[in-house]
């Protein structure tokens, strides 16, 4: 392998950082820290441990260690020339057990390390409720950190805060990037706003990758407790789900210096698309793909001619490999020789930027028309009373579908809770009338997949059997707004 070569393995810089940078802290967690003299040294013992064990091409980190340990663990499978497979701590022994007859059937032998070589198989969550496996190689992410110093800036090469836990593909990929930059990075899980905002203050920390989630809770404990802004910070990277541009200014003011980038991608993609969080910006926009993403539009099926929305299918040398013991599902990508789609439906705007409207397995056809749910649910959670929102379409003679909301309120609302009515009027001055929900539920009860995201396709089927039999065991958690 060239040095060229080498140079796209995540981990080949740390063995540079070690003599350059040998003292400086690489990783620190929990009141424990390791430079990267130390973290290069642990690497390579936990290295030749596997490669003296003949293990698997495959091996799984403990997910059930520190953070900093999973940390080592995982670079020490990489560095051994294996990949190593992040699970969730927190899946249900039914899940785990799914995911470990998956990984079962994956390639035993390693292979000599390539910068094409698999190195990270991550988890995704799929339709039947089995998380799906996917590969990742090492010159995509190697690819992905050139992308995001390039686009972001310095302070994207600076030490980052990353406030979770590495089975998310986010977190990894932030904790990867302060070591590959040579920053650094400070780990903080379980997630707490209060230490969030502590470290950022005590430590002066340039850069943090974030959740919409957790920065939400940032502010209202920034606002709860009339906490001064934070100058110090110069970088939020936001992914993982669509930012509520509406709360953009209060974040601002909390990090005055700071950018704050949203960016578009997914697991199977990494990066997408990408702009600077702005109240201004028409919700669907999620930005101008990156300099070395080609973006194409392509119509659906029995689609007018006239219609600009259509799959999103993408080109870049950031995309997975494939996924591992691949179970088809309407939520598997689509693959056309070197371009992917993972069915997110979108178009390009008259300034060349990426807009998104929704998945092509939750659009609800009402009244002959097309409805994405994701375009009601980020009008519904603009609702000061509102935390959380999902969209479902219930079978209807008259309209094909009915639009069916599901709220649930947030811990700020002030009361009295809005009616139904009233909610429908908050909808029809933003909306077209055929996207207003014909009626509301509030669930006391809000499940959420493995990654924390909601999970629609749960709530879907509670609303289904809540509309069957009403007085189901939904009932103590769902019931119709008046």
């Amino acid at each position: 392998m060239t040095p060229a070569q080498a140079s796209d393995l995540v981990h080949a810089p740390l063995a540079d950082w070690a003599q350059v940078r040998g003292q400086a802290v690489a990783i620190a967690a929990a009141g424990r820290q390791l430079d990267f003299a130390g973290l290069q040294q642990a690497m390579l013992q936990r290295a030749a441990v596997l490669q003296a064990q003949s293990a698997p091409a495959l091996v799984p980190v403990d997910t059930q260690q520190a953070a900093l340990d999973q940390v080592l663990d995982f670079l020490g499978i990489v560095a051994s020339g294996r990949c190593a497979a992040v699970g969730d701590p927190d899946w249900p022994a039914a899940v785990q057990q799914a995911v470990r007859a998956a990984l079962g059937s994956a390639p035993c032998t390693p292979a000599a390390v390539q910068p094409g070589s698999a190195f990270y198989t991550g988890f995704t969550s799929g339709s039947s409720g089995r998380p799906k496996g996917f590969r990742r190689d090492h010159q995509s992410w190697s690819h992905s950190f050139r992308a995001c110093v390039q686009e972001f800036g310095a302070a994207a090469g600076a030490r980052i805060l990353v406030p979770g836990s590495l089975s998310h593909s986010l977190f990894l990929f932030g904790t990867l990037l302060g070591l590959w930059s040579g920053a650094g990075v400070v780990l903080q899980q379980p997630f707490s706003a209060a230490a969030t905002l502590e470290c950022l203050r005590r430590e002066a920390i340039p850069c943090l990758v974030a959740v919409p989630s957790q920065l939400l809770l940032l502010l209202e404990l920034a606002a709860l407790r009339q906490l001064a802004p934070l100058p110090e910070l110069r970088l939020v990277m936001v992914s993982g789900a669509r930012w509520p541009r509406q709360h953009s200014a209060a974040l601002q003011a909390l990090f005055p210096a700071a950018r704050i980038i949203e960016f578009y991608g997914a697991s199977e993609l990494s990066f997408v698309a990408w702009t600077e969080a702005d109240a201004t910006l028409p919700d669907a926009v999620v930005g101008r793909p990156f300099a070395n993403v080609q973006v194409q539009i392509r119509p659906l099926p029995g689609a007018a001619a006239d219609d600009p929305v259509g799959l999103i299918y993408v080109r870049s040398p950031m995309v997975f490999t494939d996924y591992v013991a691949a179970a088809a599902d309407d939520t598997a990508c689509l693959r056309d020789g070197d371009w992917l789609s993972v069915r997110d439906l979108g178009y390009l705007d008259a300034q060349g930027r990426l807009c998104l409207v929704g998945r092509q397995n939750r659009m609800i056809v009402t009244r002959a028309k097309k409805l994405f749910p994701e375009e009601l649910e980020s009008v519904l959670q603009a609702h000061p009373a509102i935390a959380r929102a999902s969209v479902q379409g219930a079978s209807d003679a008259l309209r094909g579908q009915s639009v069916q909301a599901l709220i649930q309120w947030s811990a700020q609302a002030a009361t009295p809770l809005p009616t139904a009515a009233e909610l429908g009027r908050w909808c029809r001055g933003r909306l077209q009338a055929y996207k207003v929900p014909r009626q509301f539920f509030v669930c006391d009860h809000w499940p959420q997949t493995v990654s924390g995201k909601t999970d629609h396709r749960a709530l879907e089927q509670a609303l289904q059997r809540h509309l069957l039999a009403p007085r189901s065991e939904e009932g103590s958690w769902l019931h119709r707004l008046r």
